[in-house]
């Protein structure tokens, strides 16, 4: 069997009862494209590691990467990325708030040879009132410090280059600040109106304050990080003399 074009990368945790519908949903939506579907078991106590072995058996393209504790979304994302065969990578949160649709326009967006990351950006949010207030207070400062033109990082609809995400600097939280981290290394990036999904099953496993208790520090640090870091070497020979 030939090697996926695309490997969608799922952080997971506690999630089985949204797996198994998202899924299949996942290769439906990839319309026969070649892919490897990638479920990071962040620590979970459901019954996620035998939704995924009966999916597998059905002969859904999908595999498990264990945490044996929670690590966080950061964590699962690179662990996934670690784990990835295909040079593109699409990720998805687990509560299947994420439409599936939208992976194919998100990989689409990679086909100029200068972007390095394709963001999603959630119109018609579902969330609750103070998730959604929160969200825009925190993008709004995110902004102002990183000007890194993305009005919702905290959309898990992405699509990247897998070598390109691994040279990036691995800290916790840095799956919000992806944006401001690629065109530090001299990506371009695109963003991609993507239609958000009411959660209808399980409950969410992030709080505002446990966000905003590590987001504050850490957009310090990539403020820093950004004004200290020199691109990459690899992206350096690429710019043009």
């Amino acid at each position: 069997m030939s090697d996926p074009e695309i490997s969608v990368v799922i952080p997971a945790r506690n999630e089985a009862v949204n797996l198994r519908e998202l899924v299949p949903e996942i290769s439906r939506a990839l319309d026969g494209r070649r892919h490897e579907i990638v479920i990071v078991d962040d620590g979970s106590t459901d019954d996620t590691a035998t939704v995924i072995a009966d999916l597998a058996g059905r002969g859904a393209a999908v595999r498990r990467v264990p945490h044996r504790r929670s690590r966080g979304q950061s964590a699962s994302v690179w662990s996934g990325a670690l784990a990835a065969v295909a040079p593109i990578i699409a990720t998805l949160d687990g509560d299947g708030q994420n439409d599936p649709r939208f992976i194919l326009p998100l990989v689409a967006a990679l086909a100029d040879e200068r972007i390095g990351l394709a963001a999603g950006q959630r119109v018609g949010r579902k969330d609750t009132v103070a998730k959604k207030v929160g969200s825009r207070i925190a993008n709004r400062v995110r902004g102002a410090m990183l000007r890194d033109h993305t009005r919702d990082s905290g959309c898990g609809a992405k699509a990247f280059r897998r070598e390109a995400f691994l040279r990036l600097p691995y800290f916790d939280t840095m799956h919000r600040f992806l944006p401001a981290l690629f065109a530090g290394d001299g990506w371009a990036v695109a963003h991609v109106d993507v239609v958000d999904r009411p959660r209808v099953r399980g409950r969410s496993n992030y709080g505002i304050f446990d966000r905003l208790a590590v987001g504050i520090p850490d957009l310090f640090g990539v403020w820093w990080l950004l004004r200290r870091r020199r691109r990459s070497p690899f992206r350096v020979e690429q710019d043009p003399k």
